[in-house]
């Protein structure tokens, strides 16, 4: 019985998107951002057919029986995707009840309070998202209850519990008495490389789709500086090694320079957050195409909390440190070529505002058509799902957003995200395009 109304709780929710079942579709707005070229192309045209792109462009024809879909001033753009989020969970205003509702409440809760916060990432426009740490494997239940279509949802490439050091930033029992509860660190903690290579292993077997390790410390934990190296560079290594002997990638959460040189020497796939990269990192990553995720909503969503006085005051005096090197980072990775993809670290403020990172990216001096590249065609390619995703061409998916005017003259108009198409399938579609936050 119970397990007749949880499925009919799940369904409930996915009815709820007003999703349509797949069938033929044009889409028509003025404009068409082309990801692969970085420019727009008039009229914007899609032709969807069995939640696939079949043509696109000012000469593609209208099949017999097709839905057109009217968008009027809009752009088309590929779904967007976010390479750094954590759907299981959100702030609220008083971080000490945060801590408290998470020790008490069951998985269940857990897993049913991440349904809305999975829904208002797809609604914003990302359909599909790359999850870096979560627990009880809440993560694997949606990727898979969002494949099988009974929760609505982005797609999800997930990493299961993140791989640290006892007391590093990926052990979430660092801030509490020791004896306190009976398994005292985070899943993925270990020691040496051996012990790291086995935790790959068990992540894999329960179905991660990649491997997330934290090579330094971080701004939310507590009993480590945010700069400061977490894992030896053979613990680095085995991680790796072992990771794409099983054709995974590996993201690595650094903020610290000695750390994140550590990482991309083991060949990571990707630096997130990369707040006090200097020169002789960034100069290696360009060397060796490291990709690197900026994450910077997760600054300014952190900022805001720290100005409510919603965080520990010790987490309060590390983003104070580090928001003016990060900055200077993010530039400077800009100016080198560094390859960036899109990720907002979205978890760490309310889901939903990922598009905020187009406009910190573009104030940091990046052109507003490469800022929409790095959550199209560039997040593929860090995926490794350039083959079905990332633009708008025949035979890819279906994954289709659209925002009021242009997005080129104004990146904000991608926070005003109106119509919403994944694998053919609407979403969302508003009668009138939502304002952009800067006009709210």
């Amino acid at each position: 019985m119970r397990r007749t109304l949880l499925l009919a709780s799940l369904m409930l929710s996915a009815s709820a998107s007003a999703a349509e079942a797949p069938r033929s579709y044009v889409l028509k707005a003025a404009r068409l951002f082309d990801a692969k070229a970085g420019r727009l192309v008039t009229p914007g045209v899609v032709v969807v057919r069995d939640g696939k792109v079949t043509a696109v462009g000012p000469g593609a024809s209208t099949p017999a029986g097709a839905r057109v879909v009217e968008l009027g001033d809009a752009t088309l753009l590929p779904g967007f995707m976010d390479a750094h989020t954590h759907l299981t969970g959100e702030p609220g205003h008083d971080y000490r009840q945060d801590l408290l509702d998470e020790l008490q409440r069951t998985v269940p809760e857990r897993t049913l309070e991440a349904l809305p916060m999975v829904r208002a990432t797809l609604m914003a426009g990302f359909t599909t998202v790359r999850n870096l740490g979560a627990e009880d494997f809440i993560d694997v239940g949606l990727r898979n209850s969002i494949r099988r279509g009974t929760v609505v949802g982005p797609r999800i490439l997930t990493a299961t519990a993140g791989l640290g050091s006892t007391g590093g930033h990926c052990d979430g029992g660092n801030s509490f008495r020791k004896g306190l509860f009976v398994e005292e660190a985070s899943r993925g903690v270990a020691n040496g490389p051996d012990a790291l290579r086995a935790k790959v292993r068990e992540n894999l077997k329960y179905g991660a789709d990649l491997i997330k390790v934290c090579a330094t410390g971080g701004v939310l934990s507590l009993n480590s500086d945010v700069d400061s190296p977490q894992l030896t560079q053979a613990e680095l290594d085995a991680i790796v090694d072992e990771a794409h002997a099983r054709r995974r990638k590996v993201a690595a959460h650094a903020h610290g320079a000695e750390g994140a040189k550590r990482a991309v020497l083991a060949g990571v796939d990707s630096i997130e957050h990369g707040s006090l990269l200097n020169d002789e990192v960034l100069d290696l990553m360009k060397k060796k195409g490291t990709w690197y995720v900026p994450t910077a909503m997760a600054f300014q969503g952190v900022r805001e909390r720290a100005d409510k006085g919603q965080m520990p005051e010790e987490n309060i005096r590390k983003v104070r440190a580090v928001d003016e090197a990060r900055r200077q980072a993010l530039r400077k990775a800009i100016a080198r070529g560094v390859r960036i993809a899109f990720g907002t670290d979205a978890g760490v403020f309310v889901h939903g505002r990922n598009a905020g990172e187009f406009a910190l990216m573009v104030e940091a001096g990046m052109a507003p058509a490469e800022a929409l590249r790095t959550a199209t065609v560039h997040a593929a390619e860090l995926l490794g799902v350039s083959s079905t995703l990332g633009t708008l061409e025949p035979g890819k998916l279906a994954d289709v957003v659209a925002v009021p005017g242009n997005p080129l003259e104004d990146i904000r108009k991608t926070e005003a995200v109106f119509f919403v198409m994944k694998e053919g399938v609407i979403h969302r579609h508003d009668a009138e395009p939502a304002p952009s936050s800067a006009a709210r």
